[in-house]
């Protein structure tokens, strides 16, 4: 079996930052798939906030480009979203996920981002 466990969010003022962390467990050899970031707010369908390639090439919604800052560490088993300069419309439900192949992934339970004064 292979889960996705994210870990990291809360409550932040604007301005404020987060760390999200999301770290892989079973028979999988993480080193070898592209990793996402992934947030849906109420109401609104989810949408690709950051991703990485295998090789370490990355990708930014452009709402988030400058201010979040996706990594992974294949060691840990582990992707990472440092989220800086927060806004209020960031708030959202953020995702992990794990392209295994076409159409096929892995998702992580998610982890509440709440931006608010």
């Amino acid at each position: 079996q292979v889960q996705l466990v994210e870990s990291g969010g809360g409550l932040v003022q604007p301005g404020g930052s987060l760390r999200l962390s999301c770290a892989a467990s079973g028979s999988i050899f993480i080193s070898i798939y592209a990793l996402g970031w992934y947030r849906q707010a109420p109401g609104h369908q989810r949408e690709l906030v950051a991703g990485i390639s295998t090789s370490g090439s990355t990708n930014y919604a452009a709402s988030v480009k400058g201010r979040f800052t996706i990594s992974r560490n294949n060691a840990k088993r582990t992707v990472y979203l440092q989220m800086d300069s927060l806004k209020p419309e960031d708030t959202a439900v953020y995702y992990c996920n794990m392209n295994i192949g076409t159409n096929t992934n892995y998702w992580g339970q998610g982890t509440q981002v709440t931006v608010s004064s």
